[in-house]
């Protein structure tokens, strides 16, 4: 059974983790705070040193620089040990992964799509076959405090993957099980706090489990 860990919504504290290894490390997006280059290559000379043998990871609504890059751009920045998902799949030892960074509009943010049709063709590219949906906004009711998606909920009670997981909506860590699947929430960080200025603090652990397909 592969040793898998969980992050997400590190918001450019990766450099305060320290993750113990396995073989495959997942993030499920906002990689950085203001979605800047500069934030991005910081992240990304982190994780591609973490000690699994597989790194994935997709962006998050503030990734910007991830959402205006060209796909040459990307392949250029992004190190060859690193897996990065944007609406599309990887399967790694037999295990079937989908990654989409789209979440329900907000303030115009990186990959925002608006509820109802809209977002629903995304969630429609999701192959059936999936194992490890991850996903940077939860589906509706599922440790989201509201904010999460009906449309991506619908798709999962349809396709049942064995594990569903996502960041997006902080403070709400954990991992449930519903109709066959594990629902995670990864996000890392506390709410953000304070005016005019960023005051997030790690305050979650990674989630690790060993799958078994």
């Amino acid at each position: 059974m592969p040793a898998i860990t969980f992050i997400s919504d590190t918001h450019t504290l990766h450099r305060e983790l320290r993750l113990s290894g396995g073989d495959i490390l997942i993030h499920c997006g906002d990689v950085t705070e203001y979605g800047t280059k500069e934030e991005l290559k910081d992240f990304l000379d982190w994780f591609s040193g973490q000690p699994f043998s597989h790194k994935i990871f997709i962006a998050g609504n503030h990734d910007l620089c991830l959402e205006e890059m060209s796909r040459r751009e990307k392949n250029k920045i992004i190190p060859g040990n690193i897996t990065y998902l944007q609406n599309e799949a990887v399967t790694i030892n037999g295990i079937n992964i989908y990654g989409s960074p789209v979440s329900p509009y907000f303030l115009g943010m990186a990959f925002n799509r608006k509820r109802g049709k809209e977002i629903q063709k995304e969630w429609n590219k999701i192959p059936a076959n999936t194992d490890i949906l991850i996903t940077h906004t939860p589906p509706f009711g599922i440790m989201d405090n509201g904010f999460g998606c009906e449309d991506l909920l619908a798709a999962v009670n349809e396709m049942k993957p064995g594990l569903s997981v996502f960041g997006h909506v902080h403070e709400q860590n954990g991992m449930i099980q519903e109709g066959g699947t594990t629902f995670i929430n990864a996000t890392l960080v506390n709410t953000l706090a304070g005016i005019n200025e960023v005051n997030y603090r790690v305050i979650s652990k990674p989630v690790e489990i060993n799958m078994n397909l």
